[in-house]
Formats: structure tokens, C-alpha cells, sequence
């Protein structure tokens, strides 16, 4: 029961015939017979039915509820309980000898976890599950780009003149279109050639198809990869084609890219090739994921009019939503209003808004009070273990030390800044999810952030530091960040008790000055980084800023520590290499 209500919508509506619903889902037949029953204190009836057939239950003789699958639309829910993998345990294993070697890696292990009925049918080997007809996964390429392998002892030269090195799936289905006029009379479509021709992968051939229908399918590929997307939209229009050059070929004239082909088609003179791309993925794709495709869509194909592809498609992208929000009395405008503001989730990573393309009439913007509230809900809701807790009392006598310093000076009215250095195994990202937990179980806002995508997915609630503060990607000619004073960020900012910057090493020393620009404004003082306190952390012994074909010097110059802002942080320095405690050479040849 949920709000006094049954989740599955019990009891149903009396019907005399089994209809079929929008979304796919049956509306059995429940006869009103005046036939009831009292179970627990309750009348029921046919409408209290759960679907059932007899023979499966007096054949398993318990409950079991048997539903009807005759739509296509519900083939991608079936699929991912198939394929979702084996149910999965983690455990943690210590020991009250405190004395042993710390082996972070094998600290903590995830195991497949088997019930006695898998266990019994995977020993007799009983089958699974089956699929017919079976997927054929074309490969797709740009020229040149494909994706080889070869054996760690193989000669490079030898495998770089082979004939058969750049074969691919691909390049041979142009190369049947050139020789076999019986493959051109086909007309075959990429998608298509499968179900005539049986791809050797250890001769790298197509040959004609003797037994066995399959489907072929091109993998998937984001309008934000450019070319690549629209090759694979000429592919799905363009028939027997022989070549690449083929493919930029219209009217007899050559392209110069696989979008000015596509264009001069007419394929990208309307949305037809958006609606194309959602038409596709909406048979497959969950509503979420086809969320997070629409709003790529918007950012990087600007289609003409967004208002039509979302009134088309709003069904497809809401279907979850509507499933549970009809399960919870929600009215349609309702949950209409969560689709579109998980999609402006979306849009909101990308630097962009819902209202830049004018989804939602002016009277159903999202307030700032709205997206104030969403910003502290979405802060205060990081997830964070047990085991992150309890980092504050397993920080050895460095860490604790600058665990102290940082956490006393947040409690300062006089507020510092810091830049934690440390080799590779010192322990800088244990200390931060220590700081982090900490602040975050006491209800403060703590921003934690990094100068890579690699960096921050380690840290709880992590984001890039360019995608958080929105800082330009070139901070040498603007040092102005795209967040204005009376947004929702910015108050999320003055509420932050702790920003954390992991890697700063490797950003350059114009970015943390805009971002030092950004918090002066924002907090309206003068002092460095607003009066906030940041936790710088990185190794300027391992990548400092990458700058394209610049000499040694230059990328010195570019380092944050060449920053006239490097002289207000106070230096916190860990030496100790928890990854290497029982080899002191090895260890002290971090700190050389």
C-alpha cells in the first residue's frame, strides 16, 4: 500500500473482454458474477484477481503471477531482467590483529552470490534463457579508424603490410557491393546485409547465408560524436554502397564530410533524422536513458522546433514516470513536470537550460526557489558508507594532523586555504572522504570536485571542477564563469562549508584564477577565494597542465604554483606511503 492505495492498482475495473492499453499492458476480462469471498476481514471479488493460469499453479503449487507479453514495447523490460547478471553479495573482511599489512585492494570483496535452486540448475546444466533470431553487432568506423588487435609478440610492420589487417565488416560489405553484381541487385542496406551473408571473423569474408535468419543491428552511436553519427546516418539511407567515398558522393559531387552528404541529401533539412534516431532507440532504450539521449539532441543537433519532437515523444520519455506516478494518485500534469525536470538535469550538465527551448510554458519554469531546493536535496543526498565514517579514526599520524588543521580552520572565523601535496599512496584521497563524511553527517554542504572525470568519479559526489563552477574550457582569454550571482549555485557556493579540489596539479593556473574570480564575486570579498576554504590537493611530480606542443618551460609557467594566489595557501605535505609500508626504497623514491 502506498498513500492508502494499492501500488498495482488493485481492485481492478470489472471488463467483459480483455482490451489492450496505450503503454502495452492488458486489461483482462473480470466477469461481475456476484461471486466474492472474505479473506482477512475483506470482501473480494474478480476485481481482487491477480492473473494466474491453473496449470502452472498446481504445476509449481504456489503463487504465481503469469502476465501476457504480446507487444514489442515490452520486450526491452523482459530483455534486461535476462540479461541483468548474477545476483551479487559484497562483504568486508577485517581482522582485531591491527599489526597486518594493509592490502586496500582485497580489503573489500564483491562476490556472486548462488542460491541452492541456481546452484542445482547450473550443475545439471539446464539452459537459461534463449534468443532467436540471434543479433548480428556491425561494426562501425570512420576511414582508418578501425579497431585492431594483435598478439603481444607479433611484428608490427608485418601486421601494418598484411592485407588483411584493416578488413573489416564494414570496408568487405563495400567491397561485396564492388565485386558481386548479384550483392549490388540485393540493395541492401548495412543493417541489412546479415540476413543474406554470414560475417568469418578468422577470415575476415563475408559469404552468402545458407541457413539461420539473424537481424542485424549497426551499434548505437551519440549525435555528439560528430561524423561518426553521420555516417551511420548515411548507412541507414544509402543502398549498396561501395565505398566511403561513395557514401560523400551526391549528385555527383564529392563531400568534404559525412554531414555536408547528409545535408545535401536533404536529411538534415527538417528533424527527420532526430526523429529517426528516437524512433530507434525509443523501442529499446529505458525512458531514463532515452531522457539523457533527447537531451544530447537538443544540445548538439539544435533541432528546429523542440516542441514537436517532445509532444511526439513525451510518452516514450515518460513511461516510467507515469507508471509510478498513476501507481501513487498522481495527476498527468504532475508527473509531466518530473519528466522535464530530469531532463533539465541533463541539460543542466551540458551548461544549458529547459527554457532555452521553450518545453514548458513561462508559468511552469522552474523557480529558483525550485532549483535552489533541488541543488541542497541532491548535496545532502550523497550517498556515503559506513567505511567512510570511519576513516577519521584510521588516518595515520600525517593524515590526522592535516585531517585537525583543515577541520579547526572550517570552524575559524578566519578562513585559509590549503594544497595538500603527497606522492602517489600517501593517503590525499583517504583524507578527503574523511573531510567530506565528516561535514556531510553533521548536514553541511561540502562540494567536492577534481580537475579529470577519473578524479572525481573516486570522490563521493564528485563532479569536474570545469562542469561544477562552469569555468571556461580556454581560461586564458575569459576568466569569467558562467554562474551569476543570484543563481542557485552560486547560493549552494555560500552555503558550502568545504570545497575540495582534487588534482589541482593538473589544472592550469588561468583556470584557478577564474575560479578564485568567481568566488570573490559571488561572496563579495576581496580575500583570496572569497574567504572560503579550499582544499587544494594534487603531485606535482606526476601530469602538470597538458598544453599542446608546449616545451618544459612553458608548462612550469602554466602550473598553478607560478599563481601569485599559490602564496596564500598554507602547505600540508603527507609522507608516509600507506601503498608501499614494507619497501622503504621503493618508498623514499617517491620523495627523490
Amino acid at each position: 500500500m502506498r498513500n492508502g492505495m494499492c501500488k498495482n492498482h488493485y481492485p481492478k475495473e470489472y471488463l467483459e473482454r480483455t482490451t489492450h492499453s496505450e503503454d502495452g499492458y492488458p486489461h483482462y476480462r473480470r466477469r461481475q458474477n456476484n461471486r466474492s469471498v472474505r479473506v482477512r476481514n475483506h470482501c473480494l471479488d474478480n476485481r481482487w484477481v491477480v492473473p494466474y493460469t491453473p496449470y502452472l499453479l498446481a504445476l509449481i503449487d504456489c503463487h504465481l503471477n503469469v502476465e501476457i507479453c504480446s507487444t514489442v514495447k515490452l520486450v526491452k523490460y523482459l530483455y534486461k531482467y535476462v540479461y541483468k547478471g548474477h545476483d551479487r553479495v559484497s562483504f568486508h573482511i577485517h581482522s582485531e590483529n591491527t599489526s597486518e599489512d594493509i592490502d586496500e585492494i582485497h580489503e573489500f570483496q564483491s562476490a556472486r552470490w548462488v542460491a541452492a535452486a541456481e546452484a542445482m540448475w547450473r550443475i545439471y546444466r539446464f539452459p537459461i534463457s534463449e534468443m532467436s533470431p540471434s543479433v548480428y553487432t556491425l561494426q562501425l568506423h570512420l576511414p582508418g579508424e578501425q579497431m585492431v588487435s594483435f598478439h603481444r609478440n607479433s611484428n608490427l610492420s608485418d601486421l601494418i603490410n598484411s592485407a588483411d589487417f584493416s578488413k573489416t565488416m564494414l570496408t568487405e560489405f563495400f567491397s561485396m557491393n564492388r565485386r558481386s553484381k548479384q550483392t549490388r541487385m540485393l540493395k541492401c542496406l548495412y543493417r541489412d546485409f546479415p540476413e543474406y551473408f554470414v560475417w568469418h571473423s578468422d577470415k575476415k569474408k563475408w559469404t552468402r547465408r545458407k541457413r539461420r535468419k539473424v537481424i542485424g543491428r549497426v551499434v548505437a552511436v551519440n549525435p555528439s560524436e560528430g561524423e561518426r553519427y553521420f555516417l551511420r546516418l548515411l548507412l541507414s539511407h544509402i543502398r549498396a554502397p561501395k565505398s566511403f567515398n561513395h557514401l560523400l558522393t551526391v549528385n555527383g559531387q564529392l563531400s568534404s564530410s559525412y554531414r555536408e552528404a547528409a545535408f545535401r541529401m536533404g536529411l538534415l533539412q527538417s528533424d527527420a533524422y532526430i526523429e529517426d534516431t528516437l524512433d530507434e532507440a525509443s523501442t529499446f532504450q529505458m525512458p531514463w536513458s532515452l531522457r539523457a539521449l533527447f537531451s544530447m539532441l537538443l544540445v548538439f543537433c539544435a533541432p528546429s522546433n523542440p516542441i514537436s519532437l517532445w509532444e511526439k515523444y513525451e510518452k516514450d520519455l515518460s513511461s516510467d514516470f507515469e507508471r509510478n506516478g498513476l501507481a501513487n494518485g498522481r495527476d498527468p500534469a504532475y508527473i509531466r513536470r518530473c519528466v522535464l525536470q530530469d531532463i533539465n538535469r541533463s541539460l543542466e550538465q551540458m551548461g544549458k537550460r529547459i527554457g532555452d527551448y521553450h518545453l514548458v510554458p513561462d508559468d511552469h519554469l522552474f523557480t529558483d526557489h525550485e532549483r535552489f531546493a533541488k541543488e541542497i536535496e541532491s548535496e545532502r543526498n550523497i550517498p556515503f558508507s559506513d567505511d567512510d565514517l570511519l576513516t577519521v579514526y584510521q588516518l595515520n599520524v600525517g593524515q590526522q594532523a592535516a585531517y585537525n588543521t583543515i577541520m579547526s580552520d572550517i570552524y575559524s572565523p578566519d578562513c585559509k586555504s590549503f594544497f595538500v601535496d603527497g606522492p602517489g599512496g600517501t593517503g590525499k584521497t583517504f583524507l578527503y572522504r574523511a573531510l567530506l563524511a565528516t561535514l556531510r553527517t553533521q548536514g553541511h554542504i561540502a562540494l567536492a570536485v577534481a580537475s579529470s572525470g577519473v578524479a572525481a568519479s573516486i570522490l563521493p559526489g564528485g563532479r569536474t571542477a570545469h562542469s561544477r563552477f562552469k569555468i571556461p574550457l580556454d581560461a586564458s582569454s575569459t576568466k569569467t564563469c558562467q554562474i551569476s550571482k543570484q543563481s542557485s549555485i552560486a547560493k549552494l557556493i555560500v552555503m558550502a562549508k568545504l570545497i575540495l579540489w582534487d588534482e589541482a596539479s593538473m589544472a592550469k593556473r588561468d583556470t584557478i584564477e577564474a575560479f578564485d574570480l568567481l568566488l570573490k564575486d559571488i561572496m563579495d570579498s576581496d580575500k583570496p577565494f572569497g574567504g572560503k576554504v579550499v582544499v587544494f590537493g594534487g603531485d606535482f611530480r606526476q601530469t602538470l597542465p597538458v598544453i599542446q606542443n608546449a616545451t618544459r618551460d612553458i608548462q612550469v609557467q602554466a602550473s598553478f604554483v607560478n599563481s601569485t594566489l599559490w602564496g596564500s595557501l598554507q602547505i600540508i605535505t603527507l609522507t608516509e606511503n600507506m601503498r608501499a609500508l614494507l619497501d622503504k626504497p621503493f618508498q623514499n623514491s617517491f620523495l627523490e
